[in-house]
Parts: structure tokens; sequence; C-alpha cells
């Protein structure tokens, strides 16, 4: 009989403690404070590096959506390609990186509603004779690596060969400044910002997708989605979102979500 109630009392004390545990971790999910986020200072101007300072769109995006929300933002740089993984081991919460929402990546990672229309597009130097994507085979292209802009080529039959992946879009810039490839493939508004700052270079063809931004979010914080759907809604609202586009693209507004794009609805395939 004592040993009966004294594993009763182990028990309680067992159920109590889980119980304990399971409202210690969902009152911790809901009243998160801080978060850590990704981001890719190789991306401008949505991440860039100043004097040691990260700044850009994403950067301003996410500080006014974790404002809106009472939360603070710690900002942690990295590759892109380490991004994924970074959310999946749960070393960062969230991640801002102009990182296209693929079904792919949906299996990895959540989402936030789209913030930003994109597409790809091809750059190349001003005398070049290349006029659009057709153009491009038999031609060294490059970009940056594990981005949709590889998935894009690969499947439209440019041989793997001839694509120079590098690290960061700079040096993809740098390689078809220097002679080193004949074109860059790569997000328009990235192409764009760089067109506008070297004369030498053009935009050529249409538009090869058209593919929305989102805020990647680690799957072990299923509430931190809402929260930061909840203030993106709200920066719309406020004015903020449409001010970044002036501080950031000279008031051109053509990449802005204006309504609400649910992940699920836009993600493209591989």
């Amino acid at each position: 009989m004592k040993n009966k109630s004294l594993l009763t009392s182990l028990a309680a004390a067992l159920i109590a403690g889980l119980a304990f545990s399971v409202c210690a971790t969902t009152a911790s999910a809901a009243g998160k404070t801080s978060i850590v986020v990704g981001a890719d200072t190789t991306f401008p101007p949505f991440e860039t590096e100043v004097n040691g300072k990260v700044t850009g769109f994403d950067i301003d995006m996410i500080e006014a959506i974790a404002k809106a929300e009472g939360m603070t933002v710690e900002i942690k740089t990295m590759p892109f390609n380490g991004i994924i993984p970074s959310l999946q081991a749960g070393s960062v919460d969230a991640a801002v990186a102009g990182i296209t929402i693929k079904k792919s990546r949906m299996q990895s990672v959540d989402f936030s509603d789209a913030y930003y229309k994109s597409g790809l597009s091809v750059l190349v130097k001003k005398d070049s004779k290349i006029k659009d994507f057709a153009d491009l085979k038999g031609h060294v292209v490059a970009t940056k690596k594990a981005t949709s802009s590889v998935d894009y080529m690969t499947s439209h039959g440019i041989d793997p060969n001839y694509i120079k992946q590098f690290q960061d879009i700079d040096t993809a810039y740098q390689a078809l400044e220097t002679g080193g490839a004949d074109a860059v493939v790569f997000d328009n508004p990235v192409n764009v910002n760089f067109k506008t700052a070297h004369p030498n270079v053009k935009v050529v063809g249409p538009l090869l997708t058209g593919e929305y931004y989102g805020i990647a979010v680690s799957k072990k914080d299923p509430t931190l989605v809402k929260k930061i759907n909840d203030g993106l809604a709200k920066i719309k609202k406020s004015g903020e979102y449409h001010q970044l586009f002036v501080k950031y693209f000279g008031g051109d507004v053509s990449g802005a979500v204006n309504g609400v794009e649910k992940p699920a609805a836009v993600a493209v395939s591989d």
C-alpha cells in the first residue's frame, strides 16, 4: 500500500511536471519578444553590409514588422545556402534574403505571406549581341550559387558546364565585367540595381519568371509565422511598407504586393 501511494505520488508529480512544461513552452512561443533573423548580405538592395552595418530593404522591413509586434531583432549573417539548414537546426528563427517561395523549400521551412514580386532577367555588357535568354546557349553565364536562377537555367536547356556559380552575386557581376562570363541571370531588381550604377551593362529580353519573395520561418515555431504576417499587414496599413520602396527603389513599386498572397498560392516549382 505504501509503495502504491508512492507510485501514485510520483505519477502525479510527473504529470504535473509535463503539464507545466507544455504550458511553459506554449507561453514562451506566444510571448516571444526577440527573434534571431538570418540574412545574406550579398543581395543589394535587399541586404548589404556597409561599414560593418547590415542594411537594406529586407532588414528595414523585418525590423519594422518586429517592432509592430513588440519584438526585437538580432541579425545573423550567413551565406545564402546556409539559411535553410540554419532554420532547420533552429539556430535562427526566421530569415530574409530575397528568398523565392518554392514548393521544395516549403517542405523544409514555413513562409510568411509574400512581400515582393520578382522575376529573373538577363544582364549583359552593353555591346553584347545576346538579345534574350534564347541566345545564352553556348555562352558562359554567371549567377549566385544554389538560387532559383540555377534551377531555371538547368531546366531550360542551359548546359550546367556553362553555368558559373558564385557564393555571392557581386562576384558574378565582376565575372561579367572582366570577361569571365558573357551574361548574368539573376533576380531582376538586383540586376536593375547593378545596371543603375554601371552604365556599361544592360538588361535584355522579358522577365523569365514571376516569383514571390517571402520571409522564411523555422517550422519549430509555427506561431511566429502568424506574428510576422500580422506585422506585415500593419506596416502596409501604416505606410512604412510603401516608404521602403521609396527608400530603396526610388519609388518604383512594381514589386509591391498590395494584397495578401499566401505562400501556397504563389509557390513556384523547381
